[in-house]
């Protein structure tokens, strides 16, 4: 107890240089990630597979590097973090089975509807759809199609390492473990602006059409970023908000207005609502830090102790 005391009066006294540093250190971060997107010129469109793969080359080395922002803020402030830089970032393997499968269930039980949806109306069976599943050659396909691997697996590693993992241990100390899981998806929400360069540089729609399209992209992310953030909080754990971005990824927004004309609009409309009410009643208890061990890295970085961070 004392030995927290002294770290909370530490972390007290930087207050008014701790912050600047955080914010700062942020913004390289994602500035960094989302300039190393057009360090290429090319005139190809972003879906383009070569597009992918330069952009896969010059993320992943800003991803491999985002570390060392997270190493220098901690030698720069002298914050004593009492853990590991990697268990900082969430890689850890105490209580790793249950970051692995708590998580994304609990994200598939919001998605109830969504998935009723697409059980409804897929024109295969349950028996086949777990031969696809169990099939090498279909995943072999899923692994050579760029966009897949960049939706699928690049871009939710990245970006949860870079927004999540490595500007989440800056910002609780000088935040608090709540204003860090708003605060952070901030960050996350404005780099997805950048998209709005490729909608308007090949024309892809009104100039109105192009700045709301934004302006529902930075809302959406920024809501999404604040449930993965909240979730890296609670479970100390990279690999979480990794495999929910993934899903989220392929699932798309949900398609509601498909729903209100689905022909079995009342199952659909039902497992909606029941969705958003088990995901209500399940989020804390699914992401008791009690079952990720106590207390996790990032929340030992909060002062005063955050209720969030407790079972």
């Amino acid at each position: 107890m004392a030995e927290e005391e002294e770290q909370s009066a530490a972390l007290r006294a930087q207050g008014g240089g701790l912050c600047p540093v955080s914010v700062v250190c942020c913004l390289l971060l994602a500035c960094s990630y989302v300039g190393s997107l057009y360090v290429w010129r090319s005139e190809l469109p972003r879906d383009h597979p070569a597009v992918i793969k330069r952009r896969f080359t010059s993320v992943l080395v800003v991803s491999g590097l985002s570390p060392v922002f997270v190493w220098t803020w901690r030698e720069f402030t002298g914050v004593e973090t009492g853990s590991s830089l990697l268990a900082l970032m969430g890689i850890r393997f105490e209580g790793l089975i249950p970051a692995i499968i708590l998580p994304l269930l609990l994200t598939m039980v919001l998605f109830l509807g969504p998935l009723m949806q697409l059980a409804l109306d897929c024109p295969w069976s349950f028996l086949d759809g777990m031969r696809v599943v169990f099939d090498p050659w279909f995943w072999t396909l899923c692994a050579s199609d760029m966009r897949w691997l960049r939706n699928q697996v690049v871009a939710p590693l990245t970006e949860e390492l870079v927004f999540r993992a490595c500007m989440l241990p800056m910002l609780v100390p000088c935040a608090g473990a709540a204003a860090a899981i708003f605060t952070c998806p901030l960050f996350f929400g404005v780099a997805h602006f950048h998209h709005v360069i490729e909608l308007l540089r090949f024309r892809q729609g009104t100039l109105s059409g192009i700045f709301l399209s934004a302006v529902f992209q930075f809302s959406y992310t920024a809501v999404f970023g604040a449930y993965t953030a909240f979730i890296f909080i609670r479970t100390g754990h990279l690999v979480g908000p990794v495999l929910c971005h993934s899903f989220c990824n392929y699932m798309g927004f949900p398609a509601i207005g498909a729903a209100l004309e689905h022909p079995r609009r009342l199952s659909v409309l039902t497992c909606y609502l029941l969705g958003v009410l088990l995901f209500l009643l399940c989020l804390f208890p699914f992401t008791d830090p009690a079952h990720y061990g106590l207390p996790t890295p990032v929340c030992s970085l909060a002062s005063p102790p955050s209720p969030l961070c407790l079972s």
